[in-house]
């Protein structure tokens, strides 16, 4: 735990550990909480509602999203406060800034994804990333077939992949959940290939290394988007604004595959989103659902799947005058 020392560090300190005892991480709340001490202290005051408003300040560079969120932070902080000392000030969430529109994300095509291996085979090797085509390859071939968090892929080691069952194994991630990822035989086959280069090339592929190894470790999460936002340039790869795709839209990606599948396929789509979610480390279906945005193909399988079975029960109205 950090140290503290503000007029609230006590408080800090008993509301880390209450929520840790309850099974929470809570390590982006230790940076925001570390700040907002650091603030205090340094004007040697309390958290009213004069000197909340000029830490908010502070957060001006930041999107409204990341700026309510960090406030929302501090305000969970001043309500366990409350319970001790029942006059401490309490921030206004009805005045935090608004949360982010919704962005749209971006489906990849089999056309984009084949240029991004494509590209990937000309990437420069460097003394600090002699893997680095390699290893772009193989994290485009697992974003797109499995839907990993970037953070999940980054943490990936050797040992975590089974290549008699061509299983993944993803262990203790978000909400602390672990779970066994399948992969298709072309994904497997992936992964067979570069670790046989690492060993030919005399490249560490022990069990307890990375996964994707450079620069004699593995990448982080955020070194893994910086890498594919690199790789989308390159491959002059855009949304429908102009903008580079989010690595993160890999998963969304693979998330409306599914479903687009088990709609074609005729089944009931309801009853495999439990499977989904599994599949991608949600605690629910409701998490799940985020993901399944109503883009045209999902519209059309819809709306195909809605006539087959309810379009008898649809009659056409009579042709207006105007119509005729």
């Amino acid at each position: 735990m950090k140290t503290f020392s503000s007029v609230l560090a006590t408080t800090i300190r008993d509301y880390l550990t209450l929520k840790r005892a309850l099974g929470r991480e809570y390590e982006r709340e230790e940076w925001v909480l570390a700040r907002l001490d650091r603030f205090l202290a340094a004007r040697h005051a309390d958290l009213i509602a004069e000197t909340f408003a000029a830490w908010c300040l502070t957060l001006q560079n930041l999107a409204s999203g990341a700026r309510r969120g960090q406030m929302r932070h501090v305000r969970n902080l001043c309500l366990y406060r409350r319970r001790r000392e029942p006059g401490c000030f309490v921030p206004d969430e009805r005045l935090f800034p608004p949360l982010h529109q919704v962005i749209q994300p971006h489906i990849f095509t089999d056309a984009q994804v084949a240029q991004l291996l494509a590209v990937a085979r000309t990437l420069t090797r460097t003394s600090n990333s002699p893997l680095c085509p390699e290893n772009m390859r193989l994290a485009v071939v697992l974003l797109y077939t499995t839907g990993l968090r970037r953070g999940e892929l980054a943490r990936l080691t050797v040992r975590d992949y089974d290549s008699h069952q061509r299983i993944l194994v993803i262990r203790a991630s978000k909400f602390h959940k672990s779970r066994l990822v399948p992969l298709s035989a072309d994904a497997a086959r992936e992964i067979d290939q570069f670790l046989e280069i690492r060993r030919q090339r005399r490249f560490p592929a022990g069990a307890d290394t990375p996964l994707l190894w450079h620069r004699n470790r593995g990448y982080s999460g955020g070194g893994i988007g910086v890498a594919m936002r690199a790789l989308f340039r390159k491959a002059a790869i855009r949304t429908s604004t102009g903008r580079s795709p989010r690595t993160h839209d890999f998963r969304h990606g693979f998330a409306l595959a599914a479903l687009l599948r088990w709609y074609r396929a005729g089944v009931d789509v309801q009853t495999k989103l439990p499977s989904l979610a599994t599949y991608m480390g949600h605690v629910s279906i409701v998490s799940t659902a985020y993901y399944l945005h109503f883009v045209e193909p999902l519209a059309a399988a819809a709306s195909a799947r809605f006539a087959e079975h309810c379009g008898a029960l649809i009659t056409p109205g009579p042709a207006s005058e105007g119509a005729r």
